[in-house]
């Protein structure tokens, strides 16, 4: 039986995470930046490293690094300079990477995740600049290993955290996190099956209330949330193993197997010395103003938190509504357009949240292909408020003609349908008689207290009315009918 050493020991993880920048061109070169295209075509002299090539600093992606250490609550480093950080490797055609080493563009700061002990605050070391390698692959020729370097001298920020995470499940939130923020402030689509946000995990192990760091095993390129997870909770238990059984483990970089959920060694662990950093010769040192700094802060759209405070505060929706709308940008986006609008915030919440996001994910649409008006928005969900149809009328009858006919009015629709709940009591009566003669068992159910059938009642008198009873209006009479009769 396998022993559980989760008590005996806990684990301390730090992660690296590369997010490829959104520019039009690469950190220090015109190329093209832009992902699938043929290998080897987003490439010009400066790339590959010819002799005499000088590099040139892209200023769009300083700043959306600073960008992103604003929104992580990072000091801004005003002097920066670039370095050479020197290894080989086949896809890196200069024989040395430019990157930051002691002078990072955001120093500190945190990211806030949800845990299930609550929120906790994921401390930053810094966040820096660098251009990222070409890319090798392995699998496209039987003895020959094939280099596409299309990726090289693509803008990234890495960001580093503080050794301050202790479970797999932490490291995923973290991961998430810092997925939704570089999307949500435009610096970078996210994608990690693309290779555009990419994550290290560095993991060690200690006995509980010890203060002494283990000694550190690197995981290489993580490329996605369940990755990160899985081969973070694999580390864990391998250490552990390992210290139980009196072996000595050593610093070491390991790589993912995705296939068959397993870890191997790559290398022995580099230090920084093993890099021999000097600063970059042909680059010049650069230096930020407070108005430069200043003037990006006021580019940068509100973030999910403070969205979040004013949906429950201002709007009055729910804690659940609110998080579950800021989940996405352009989401939070079109609802505050319509929300303008309209004075039916919660409804609209439950239209977006519901169908229409269920319609858009069976159709693999995004929210910007969502076109419909807020003039016509406010018109269904008037409809709704006013009782002159259901929600549910209105979810399965007329939305899904506004979503393929952006400038049908639903008051059109449903008149041209006959779907508008017009009924009046007595006729509502008649139907709910019809209805109940027709059901005399689980009338006597009902009556013997299966009080939830009500509902069974009420879709039934919607069926026999064709949607014209209003289903309030008709849950009151049933209920009145079921109990006095």
């Amino acid at each position: 039986m396998e022993v559980d050493y989760s008590q005996k020991y806990e684990a301390v993880i730090g992660l690296e995470v590369h997010a490829q920048l959104h520019t039009k061109s690469k950190l220090f070169a015109g190329d093209t930046n832009c992902f699938g295209s043929s290998p080897n075509t987003n490439v010009s002299a400066i790339t590959l490293g010819h002799p005499g090539t000088l590099p040139k600093m892209n200023k769009k992606a300083i700043e959306y690094a600073i960008k992103m250490g604003i929104v992580c609550n990072s000091e801004i480093a005003k002097y920066n300079y670039f370095a050479r950080k020197n290894y080989f490797y086949p896809d890196l055609p200069k024989g040395y990477q430019i990157s930051q080493h002691t002078t990072p563009i955001c120093v500190g700061g945190f990211v806030k995740i949800k845990t299930a002990e609550g929120e906790k605050n994921i401390e930053l070391t810094r966040i820096h600049l660098e251009e990222d390698a070409g890319k090798s692959i392995h699998d496209q020729h039987e003895t020959l290993t094939l280099l596409d370097y299309n990726r090289a001298g693509v803008p990234l920020i890495e960001i580093v955290t503080e050794p301050v995470i202790h479970s797999a499940d932490e490291a995923a939130a973290y991961v998430t996190a810092i997925r939704k923020t570089v999307r949500w402030i435009g610096i970078c689509d996210g994608n990690m099956e693309e290779g555009s946000l990419r994550c290290d995990a560095n993991v060690s192990v200690r006995l509980r209330g010890s203060k002494t760091l283990g000694t550190r095993v690197e995981v290489k390129n993580l490329n996605s949330i369940k990755h990160v997870k899985h081969a973070i909770e694999i580390e864990i238990s391998r250490l552990i193993g390992m210290i139980e059984s009196g072996e000595t483990i050593v610093q070491q970089t390991r790589s993912y197997d995705a296939d068959n959920g397993t870890t191997f060694a790559i290398r022995s662990k580099e230090d920084a010395d093993d890099y021999r950093y000097f600063p970059e010769p042909d680059l010049a040192p650069f230096h930020f103003t407070d108005q430069f700094i200043d003037e990006i802060k006021s580019t940068l759209p509100s973030l999910p938190n403070e969205r979040i405070i004013h949906y429950i505060e201002n709007l009055g929706l729910s804690e659940y509504d609110a998080d579950q709308l800021v989940d996405e940008k352009t989401l939070s986006d079109l609802f505050n357009v319509i929300a303008d609008e309209t004075i039916h915030k919660k409804q609209l919440a439950n239209f977006l949240l519901g169908p229409v996001r269920s319609y858009l994910n069976a159709a693999g649409l995004l929210w910007e292909s969502l076109q419909i008006t807020p003039e016509n928005w406010d018109k269904l969900l008037s409809l709704v408020a006013e009782g002159k149809i259901s929600f549910s009328v209105a979810a399965q009858k007329i939305l899904p003609i506004m979503l393929e006919n952006f400038s049908a009015d639903p008051f059109v629709i449903a008149k041209e349908n006959d779907l508008i709940q017009d009924a009046g009591q007595d006729e509502i009566k008649s139907w709910i008689e019809s209805v109940v003669n027709s059901m005399p068992d689980k009338v006597l159910e009902y009556r013997k207290g299966k009080r939830g059938l009500i509902g069974l009642f009420v879709g039934e008198v919607k069926k026999v009315s064709k949607g014209k009873a209003d289903p309030r209006i008709a849950t009151e009479l049933l209920t009145q009918f079921l109990n006095n009769k």
